[in-house]
């Protein structure tokens, strides 16, 4: 397999930029996931010459004999009454989708949307009308939609397909040929085992994100600081016959202050020990990187 990670690393989830890219190429990693997590007003692939950004984006990673496997879209919830601007969150994910046909991305994962009150069906109604909203620059740009699944600990009473069986019904439900499954392992260690999950998904699971927590929130630790079970995991992809790129989505393991899931306490009367410096994280990030080569060599699964 191909091992990715996310341009999220050394840092919050802000779009991604050339420094990034070199900072995952220092690291060891040669594959990336392009993360439009947090695409604002005033990102630069937001913008009228969004084209050219993406242009030095591809001249970086092909200067440094890398490649764009995975992307993650805008991950605003829709449903949402904080969210006002219904017309920018449209035009920010299509953007991502037009970015991904750009750079020749397969898979773009997206977030759909949950709130109180709504019934399963009702869930799956409104997130099919959507998901409809982009799929015809999927289909112009050809870009696979992928659906990822959750956990309890993230909705709480609030529906949303954290299981196989509910994610294969929703995308029964949206009947098209480009729309399929990320797999979220930190998601699912908060379910418990899914060994049984990940197989039943087989040929619809496109991508996943794999990271770990210790089973009590969605913390995107890096493997081997959580209880998650490498053995089961690989051992499930295995099984489901997965084709995918094996991408980290463990976010920047040394977090600087305020930075989710956890908020660092301020101390007003110093700060030099607020943030953790470069050399620390990029010390991390290669930790990172030979951590999972080591699952997937274990496994005879990974590819330089």
């Amino acid at each position: 397999m191909k091992l990715a990670t996310t341009t999220s690393d050394f840092g919050s989830y802000r779009s991604c930029d050339a420094d990034r890219i070199r900072e995952l190429h220092r690291a060891g990693f040669r594959y990336i996931d392009l993360s439009m997590y947090s695409l604002s007003p005033a990102s630069p692939l937001m913008q009228d010459d969004w084209k050219e950004e993406v242009k030095l984006l591809k001249a970086t990673a092909e200067e440094l004999g890398m490649e764009f496997v995975q992307a993650h879209a805008p991950g605003t919830n829709f449903l949402s009454p904080k969210v006002t601007d219904h017309a920018f969150l449209q035009k920010s994910v299509i953007r991502s989708i037009q970015v991904c046909g750009a750079l020749g991305i397969p898979n773009n994962v997206l977030h759909f949307g949950w709130a109180k009150g709504l019934s399963k069906k009702e869930s799956f109604e409104r997130n099919r009308d959507y998901c409809r909203k982009f799929l015809p620059a999927a289909e112009e740009c050809g870009v696979n939609i992928l659906t990822e699944n959750s956990c309890a600990v993230n909705m709480g009473e609030m529906y949303y397909p954290n299981s196989a069986k509910d994610i294969l019904e929703f995308l029964e439900y949206i009947d098209h040929p480009l729309v399929h499954v990320c797999w979220d392992t930190g998601h699912a260690n908060c379910e418990g085992s899914q060994y049984d999950e990940i197989v039943k998904l087989g040929k619809e699971l496109y991508a996943i994100h794999y990271n770990d927590n210790y089973g009590l929130s969605d913390a995107h630790t890096m493997p081997y600081c959580g209880t998650l079970n490498n053995d089961e995991i690989l051992t499930a992809l295995i099984d489901a016959g997965y084709k995918g790129c094996f991408t980290l989505e463990c976010g920047a393991h040394l977090r600087r202050a305020g930075s989710w899931p956890h908020k660092r306490r301020p101390f007003e009367r110093d700060t030099r020990l607020l943030n953790p410096p470069l050399h620390l994280k990029q010390m991390d990030e290669v930790l990172l990187y030979e951590t999972a080569k080591h699952i997937l060599s274990a496994y005879d699964l990974f590819e330089a």
